[in-house]
């Protein structure tokens, strides 16, 4: 065999170039069926089937490669293709077929790649495509169709892509489920909305720089959410994000990636109007389980920009639980980093009995009736701090029977509760919460959750402070003078808060406890005694001289009272009276008979059993004299303190209680 060797190299052949005048598709079909639209390691691989029929295409001057621009039309139909392939794991919902339209008319050049003109879009069938981007959630799209009318360009750069969209655009029919396991029918549903309209829409899309999206318009219709608790405990938008494939579960962690600078776009909207929304709530954790719904939700929230903190106005209204009238007002800018809020809500007339599981578990007792009404404002920082305020009132709240339940607190809720109510049976309470929502461990519920524990535990350890609104006053006692059943200054401004507070809470009952010390109040005791003695020896003179039984005496003068205890000192039998050699007693000053007299006196256990009785009696029926009933009010036994205890700050007083019944 001979070769033969070539005796020059070819050529180069030209490049190839290609010029249609005109080409027209009349009436076309084309099915697509991917069945692997997910390559990521134990993904579902759910196929994805399209279908587009009555295709109708038009080229005129197209140059390849070339500058020039060529005149395109397209239109279609197109629906997602049940008609091939084994049956989609999904609900009807999304067999549903339903054909949107594409009209596209605009010009092309193909060097460098450039498009520009009109396209319309009208209910094109989302759900669709959703094996392609759906796999890194655990959601299941059942149903979405995407319209659009507007402008569109797209220029392919040497630095990168290069796009502008405008015009309006819709996404309606949106159902989204909780994904579920393979041939199985989806979850619960999550979210749904009639239609999401975004009118003046402006895209750009520039190399080297974010892109940016301009809304004129929004407006959010016919929506709804449903938020579950487990009866693990967890909230269901916990486990949107995708679940780990088994594949990588076992996979190091990767390194954590830098802290994210913002958003990855510019986003600025006009304003959005939110129109007839609903969300449904559920605990399925609680036994028995609870629900409840925020309905009638309307509407609107003014300009925000992403590139500003400037918030948006916002006004809402509807109603919680079919019975609360519901209004949040102020302003926030959702985009903002931390997040810009400044928001007041209020919720009134909320029945309490529906709420009777949550009261059950965490009380110990079912709630009878009532409502609660709140009155709630946040505000953050620029640095990311919040001040809230959450004032809560709690009207004619009644609890039922006692239940038994292991995570019921210990503390007296019923006490607290008759020790915050008025008069009228209502309840105002103010929370104030603040912190840093920076701090990965701040949580608006776990201090919401501290304040309120907080309220229990002093109604446990300090009612009276309760009682007096939280004041600095200690009403827990009542002050008298030394040795006597007499009232201080002091003694009777408590009676006369105490008093009041009893008033105004109808359900709390009080006991009365008198105390005493026969040491340490002994030479007051003595004294108060010859000063009663004194009184009375004024009082028999006075009527000796035909004063009336009632008439106030007047104060005695210093010869008076000398006169009186001389008097006193004659009549008294006393074991150790200075005595004359014949027997008789020696005239002493009148000091020395008064020191004679109190000494004479006899202070003992019994004795200031007595006073503390007498201490008991007088604050009950001063407190009766305020207008309380008889039948809330008790007389305890009384008590002694045995001197030498460890109470320095003692003094002579009554010791009130406070008590349900």
């Amino acid at each position: 065999q001979t070769w033969a060797r070539p005796s020059q190299p070819a050529a180069p052949s030209a490049a190839w170039q290609v010029e249609v005048g005109e080409a027209q598709l009349s009436q076309g079909d084309l099915r697509l069926q991917d069945e692997h639209p997910n390559d990521t390691a134990g993904a579902a691989n759910e196929p994805v089937r399209l279908a587009a029929s009555g295709i109708s295409a038009s080229v005129r001057g197209l140059a390849w490669p070339g500058a020039t621009w060529a005149r395109t039309q397209l239109q279609l139909r197109l629906a997602a293709d049940t008609a091939s392939g084994a049956s989609t794991t999904k609900p009807s919902a999304k067999a549903v077929v339903q054909s949107g339209h594409i009209d596209w008319n605009g010009q092309l050049a193909t060097a460098p790649l450039q498009a520009h003109g009109t396209l319309r879009v009208e209910r094109v069938p989302v759900h669709a495509f959703e094996p392609y981007f759906g796999s890194g959630l655990n959601l299941a799209l059942l149903r979405a169709e995407a319209s659009w009318r507007g402008d569109i360009a797209v220029a392919q750069r040497s630095q990168g892509l290069e796009a502008t969209a405008r015009g309006d655009a819709l996404l309606g029919d949106v159902h989204v489920h909780e994904r579920a396991a393979a041939n199985a029918p989806a979850g619960d549903e999550l979210l749904s909305w009639q239609s999401l309209a975004l009118r003046g829409l402006q895209f750009a899309l520039k190399p080297g720089s974010k892109p940016s999206l301009d809304i004129r318009q929004a407006a959010l219709t016919d929506f709804y959410s449903r938020l579950v608790i487990s009866e693990q405990g967890r909230l269901n938008l916990r486990d949107v994000g995708a679940a780990a494939p088994a594949a990588a579960a076992s996979a190091p962690a990767p390194a954590p990636a830098a802290p994210a600078q913002g958003l990855p776009i510019d986003i600025a909207v006009g304003g959005t109007q939110l129109i007839n929304g609903k969300v449904d709530f559920t605990d399925r954790f609680i036994k028995p389980n609870y629900s409840a719904a925020l309905s009638e939700l309307n509407g609107k929230l003014g300009a925000f920009n992403s590139t500003s903190r400037e918030m948006a106005t916002l006004e809402l209204r509807g109603r919680a639980a079919g019975t609360a009238l519901l209004e949040i007002s102020g302003a926030v800018n959702p985009t903002a980093q931390p997040l810009a809020l400044d928001i007041r809500a209020k919720a009134t007339d909320l029945e309490l009995a529906p709420l009777s599981p949550y009261a059950g578990r965490y009380a110990g007792y079912a709630i009878e009736r009532g409502k609660l009404s709140m009155d709630v404002s946040y505000k953050i920082d620029p640095d990311g701090k919040l001040e809230a305020k959450n004032q809560v009132i709690l009207n004619q709240l009644t609890f039922g029977d006692k239940i038994e339940s292991a995570d019921a607190t210990k503390l007296p809720v019923l006490l607290v509760v008759a020790l915050l109510k008025d008069r009228n049976g209502v309840i105002d309470i103010n929370l104030p919460v603040s912190g840093s929502i920076n701090d990965p461990q701040f949580s608006i519920f776990g201090i919401v959750l501290k304040i309120i524990g907080n309220l229990l535990v002093k109604a446990l350890t300090a009612p009276f402070a309760l009682l007096a609104g939280g004041g600095s006053d200690d009403l827990s006692f009542v002050a008298f003078e030394p040795g006597t059943a007499t009232l201080t200054d002091a003694g009777r401004s408590t009676i006369d808060k105490v008093a009041k507070a009893l008033g105004d809470r109808p359900a709390l009952k009080m006991t009365v406890t008198g105390s005493s010390d026969p040491v340490s109040e002994r030479e007051a005791a003595q004294k108060a005694a010859l000063e009663a003695r004194v009184q009375a020896e004024q009082r028999r003179e006075a009527l000796r001289n035909g004063a009336a039984s009632d008439a106030t005496l007047p104060p005695l003068t210093a010869v008076q009272r000398e006169a009186l205890v001389k008097r006193l000192y004659a009549d008294a039998t006393l074991p150790n009276k200075p005595r004359n050699l014949i027997g008789l007693a020696k005239d002493i000053p009148a000091a020395e008979m008064e020191v004679l007299l109190r000494n004479a006196t006899l202070v003992n256990n019994e004795t200031a059993r007595v006073l503390a009785l007498q201490r008991g009696l007088a604050v009950r029926d001063a407190l009766i004299a305020k207008g309380l009933p008889s039948e809330r009010l008790f007389v305890a036994a009384p008590k002694l303190r045995a001197s030498g205890e460890d109470d320095a700050a003692w003094t002579p007083r009554v010791q009130l209680a406070l008590s349900t019944n």
